[in-house]
């Protein structure tokens, strides 16, 4: 694809000509703490994405549990369980390199979604792993966000995408298996049929 160059953005001057002033609420809905209207939005979140930046680059990671998976320790902090995954810890590698975070949480049905930017901590602290324990399992560990900023999102993005219309949803087997993008990824080297008949099984019992 040729990118004419003549038609880039490359400063603020001409980026802020083009859009034009933020409008007086999308500034004044930015505080530097969890406002209580605002932790109404995280504990009613089942379902939030983890960016975190790092020497390899950038990552956005899914996290998710019962609503109130998230815990607002108090104004200013954020617990985050870290449940059992793939093991490859990209968030968590990024956090050590860079402690930067952001935090989008979705709830279920509305349009509006919360962002919360800060700073990450990993902890493993007996006492603080047991508070996210489920059916006797911990969490690997923990992330300690201190916030810095946190502001809602308007619902233009989940009105256009139709997000929570049950009528978009698109059935499984509509996409390509995780079996089949394994094996086609390494030209049949790898068991995509075993893997595809084995992951519900895998899957549900490993969850915690």
């Amino acid at each position: 694809m040729h990118i004419d160059p003549d038609h880039l953005v490359t400063d603020a001057n001409a980026l802020q000509a083009l859009y034009g002033s933020p409008g007086e609420a999308s500034l004044k809905k930015e505080v530097d703490h969890v406002h209580p209207h605002y932790r109404a939005f995280i504990e009613a979140s089942p379902f939030a994405m983890l960016a975190t930046c790092g020497s390899d680059g950038l990552d956005a990671s899914p996290r998710g549990d019962p609503a109130g998976f998230v815990v607002v320790e108090d104004e200013k902090t954020l617990l985050l369980p870290d449940r059992r995954g793939n093991n490859r810890v990209d968030s968590l590698l990024n956090v050590l390199a860079d402690p930067r975070v952001a935090l989008l949480f979705l709830v279920p049905g509305v349009g509006e979604t919360l962002r919360v930017n800060g700073t990450a901590r990993i902890s493993v602290d007996p006492a603080l792993l047991a508070r996210f324990a489920v059916d006797d399992k911990l969490p690997r560990s923990v992330l300690i966000v201190d916030v810095q900023t946190v502001y809602f999102q308007c619902s233009r993005a989940l009105l256009r995408s139709r997000l929570w219309d049950p009528a978009t949803q698109v059935p499984r087997s509509a996409l390509p298996s995780v079996g089949r993008i394994l094996s086609d990824l390494t030209a049949g080297t790898f068991d995509g049929v075993t893997y595809d008949r084995d992951l519900p099984a895998r899957v549900a019992g490993t969850l915690y």
